[in-house]
């Protein structure tokens, strides 16, 4: 049974869920995370978009709450949002991330328990495959390390370390999130949702972290003000000084933070997705910011709640009830026949995958495609024995039904 689970409860319906999206300058993935957030077959869910003039036009056909905010201040744009929200329950998801359709669902009903004040999922890397993030406890010296979870748990903070959830896939009890004030705006970018877990487990320290392997999104990890691209940095500044004000204020250690960025950098290098030329100018801001963070002087933790939000719940509209979806394979030379049918099925209210078999080693790749179905293109020989391993002896293209159908079902099967 897991941890803070009360079988002797009536069942609750599902909390109301405000889903706060920031964006800056990303309107072509903003519109993609909205496509699949139009798929959620959770019923009572609000979203609030903070962001810039020319995103906020972005979709004008769907009833959101949309705020102006065009600073490089992920926190303090976190808090505009909070302050517009109206549900019970307070989710973040990032616009460069695709939600599958059961993910607001599984969320909302980890709170169901009163005991739990925040819930997190799983997180996939762009190729909708690879694992970016699990199941983390985040430490006093700001960095994760993994915890072994198996299915759905509710976790309190161990040694005072909380469970870590990710800004991009959590959620959190929207009086809990108000008692400590929100998020801190000192942390502009980086630690901002771990100072969060911190904070709460200080106020909170018998309360209950909701892990949700089944809550997944796929983060793509789009290019911004301290990434060129996919996973390569362009600024490291941010990281030095947020992790210098994290330690700072919890008292930990400070990590070979130089150390640990340049093994990660090296590896890019090595795979031919950072120019050799830029490690030393990255190492060098990183360098920058953690003096930066020592330097300057320490905030105080945000002071008193935040108030309570006055404005309506503003109800979304989804148009895809609880269902599971519709699965459909086939070579990729039949690729403009499965996207008709995919396109029709998706007119008719079903939420649809589209797998497109090549004959080759194309590593797997799953995207929402502009039409509004989920797509996987892969070859024939890159997934045997790798992408769907746990599906037994199953033939390779049913195998890989059944984990797509798994990772899209609306079903709330947890």
């Amino acid at each position: 049974m897991t941890a803070g689970a009360r079988p002797d409860l009536p069942r609750r319906p599902l909390a109301r869920l405000s889903i706060i999206i920031v964006s800056r300058h990303r309107p072509a993935r903003l519109a993609s995370c909205l496509t699949a957030l139009s798929q959620q077959n959770h019923p009572e869910f609000e979203i609030i978009l903070v962001a810039d003039p020319a995103s906020l036009a972005v979709r004008p056909d769907l009833a959101l709450k949309r705020i102006p905010f065009d600073e490089a201040n992920i926190s303090a744009a976190r808090n505009a949002g909070i302050a517009a929200a109206a549900g019970e329950v307070i989710a973040f998801i990032d616009d460069d991330a695709l939600a599958v359709p059961s993910w607001a669902g599984r969320l909302a009903a980890a709170f169901a328990d009163p005991e739990v004040v925040a819930a997190t999922g799983t997180t996939r890397g762009p190729d909708g495959f690879r694992w970016q993030v699990r199941a983390e406890r985040i430490g006093r010296d700001g960095l994760a390390y993994p915890l072994d979870v198996a299915g759905p748990v509710s976790l309190a903070p161990k040694a005072g370390d909380p469970v870590s959830t990710i800004g991009t896939n959590c959620a959190f009890r929207a009086t809990a999130l108000r008692a400590i004030g929100g998020f801190d705006p000192a942390f502009r970018y980086h630690l901002d949702e771990s100072d969060v877990n911190r904070r709460m487990a200080a106020r909170f320290p018998e309360a209950l972290t909701a892990i949700l392997p089944a809550a997944e999104v796929v983060h793509g990890a789009a290019a911004g003000p301290s990434r060129a691209s996919s996973g390569v940095p362009s600024d490291l500044r941010q990281i030095g000084r947020s992790t210098a004000l994290f330690i700072r204020r919890s008292g930990g250690t400070m990590p070979d933070l130089v150390a640990i960025q340049r093994k990660r950098l090296l590896r890019l290098m090595v795979a031919g997705r950072l120019d050799p030329f830029a490690l030393g100018p990255l190492l060098a801001g990183l360098e920058q910011g953690l003096a930066d963070g020592q330097a300057e002087d320490l905030p105080p933790p945000p002071a008193g709640a935040l108030p309570e939000n006055g404005t309506p719940f503003l109800r979304f509209a989804g148009d895809f009830p609880p269902a599971d979806p519709v699965v459909l394979s086939g070579w990729q030379w039949r690729a403009g026949a499965l996207r008709q049918e995919a396109a029709r099925h998706l007119a008719g209210g079903r939420v649809s995958c589209l797998i497109l078999w090549s004959p080759t080693g194309l590593r797997p790749r799953l995207r929402l495609a502009s039409g509004g179905w989920w797509e996987l293109q892969c070859g024939r020989w890159a997934l045997a024995g790798r992408a769907f391993r746990g599906q037994g002896d199953l033939p390779l293209a049913r195998s890989a039904h059944l984990a797509i159908s798994c990772r899209l079902s609306s079903g709330l099967r947890d």
